[in-house]
């Protein structure tokens, strides 16, 4: 297991992920993050808008930023 820590870049701001997770891999990391993503897509879909500009930096204990992942990459998008 690892740490990995999830830091999000959103029109609300910019959070840092001071606690972070216990995961299996970057895979296990990278599922979690996309969940994330979709999780805080559902509640501004909820109010009326979906904003597709943020990002979820996956870091590991360091600091080092391991994989960055797109809010627009989280979904699909079909009309």
């Amino acid at each position: 297991m690892s740490r990995f820590h999830f830091n999000v870049f959103n029109t609300i701001g910019d959070t840092p992920d001071e606690e972070g997770q216990e995961l299996a891999d970057l895979d296990a990391a990278r599922t979690e993050a996309i969940r994330g993503i979709r999780s805080l897509l559902a509640s501004e879909v909820q109010d009326g808008a979906m904003y597709l500009r943020g990002r979820i930096e996956i870091a590991d204990p360091e600091g080092r930023i391991l994989e960055t992942i797109a809010f627009q990459d989280a979904v699909t998008i079909e009309r």
